[in-house]
């Protein structure tokens, strides 16, 4: 029975991919999970529906940033693990706003590490061998590929947007936290995720709900950027096995080996839009419009998983064509969770041009 027992801490729990690992360990295990959010623009509660009532489930309404409230948190609840996916994550924002980036990604990890560290001191023997502090990352810290080759645990970092550059700097600083003080760290990073609960500004969603509303379609550039896709329910079943079997100090890539153009995600999403949902306007390529490119727009991410496959075991159970389908289906049959997202005011209006 895994997790038997213990009492995980999920920042960043209401998120797109912090309520995809908290549904998954409430669904698939037997641990207790504590859901820390500040509930943010892109969060949503809605993205958790089986855990109201749930006994093995609490909600924490607190920022990350603010250290006497975590403290307050670990002393209430004694976690036997921290799972940190609490993030500002929109490269467009970051681009038009860095100092929320830099106070979330980086002040915050650094605030999350040092109240865990004095929980961690004062665990007997036995819970300090247990402990974990699980940082979840992205393969962005490793900048733009070229047009071969994969990223790997050993690439050197090369962030080249605000947001990467504040998760390069939170994943320093768990390093630093394991190297200087022993803290049993673990790290992970992984590639584009989508599926079901993405915040509408994410590039799949944004073309599902426009697509549906036979509204114009931007494409970054010529749309050749390659992205490599991972269903974020193969996601988090990833990251628990990080968490439950993962070698603490070592980092592990968590990729779907599914390497796409952004130009041929969005071409069959509206191929699937016209499958599924047909409009008399005609078929939804014809939306598709090249606008200006995002400012330093990475050409290629790709990356290399070999190591969790082959050390834990992991294998991504959604391939692109299956999970995007999926995808597509699900936005289609949960229309009232995002209709309440934009009727509650999100603008989709581009950002991120820096001018």
């Amino acid at each position: 029975m895994r997790f038997k027992g213990s009492t995980i801490f999920v920042t960043g729990g209401a998120g797109f991919i912090g309520s995809a690992v908290v549904r998954h360990l409430l669904r698939d295990t037997h641990a207790r999970v504590v859901n820390i959010d500040k509930l943010t623009y892109a969060a949503n509660l809605n993205s958790l529906p089986d855990a109201v009532g749930n006994p093995h489930y609490a909600f924490e309404q607190t920022c990350i940033r603010e250290g006497s409230a975590l403290r307050k948190l670990f002393d209430k609840y004694q976690p036997d693990a921290v799972m940190n996916l609490a993030a500002e994550s929109h490269v467009d924002r970051s681009i038009d706003g860095p100092g929320e980036f830099i106070q979330t990604n980086i002040v915050g990890t650094f605030m999350l590490l040092q109240e865990s560290l004095r929980h961690w001191t004062g665990l007997s023997a036995e819970k300090r061998a247990q402990f974990r502090f699980l940082h979840i990352s992205t393969d962005e810290v490793f900048g733009s590929l070229g047009d071969e080759g994969f990223f790997t645990e050993t690439t050197a970092y090369a962030p080249n947007s605000p947001y990467s550059a504040s998760k390069a700097s939170s994943d320093h600083l768990v390093r630093a936290w394991r190297e200087t003080y022993g803290l049993p760290t673990l790290v992970t990073n992984c590639s584009n995720n989508y599926g079901p609960y993405q915040f509408p500004e994410k590039l799949i969603p944004h073309v599902i709900i426009k697509g549906l509303a036979d509204e114009p379609l931007p494409v970054y550039g010529d749309g050749q950027n390659i992205r490599d896709w991972l269903y974020v329910e193969d996601h988090a079943k990833a990251l628990t096995l990080v968490l439950e079997n993962g070698l603490v100090g070592e980092t592990y890539n968590v990729g779907g080996r599914n390497e796409r153009t952004n130009l041929h995600v969005v071409e069959g999403i509206c191929d699937l839009l016209d499958e599924f949902s047909p409009s008399p306007a005609g078929p939804r390529r014809n939306l598709i419009s090249f606008v200006a490119d995002r400012p330093g727009h990475d050409r290629r991410y790709a990356i290399d998983a070999s190591k969790v496959e082959r050390e834990l075991g992991w294998q991504a159970q959604e391939h692109f064509e299956s999970g995007i389908e999926k995808t597509v289906r699900w936005y289609l049959d949960h229309q009232p969770w995002w209709r309440e997202i934009l009727n509650g005011g999100y603008a989709a209006a581009r950002v991120g041009l820096n001018r």
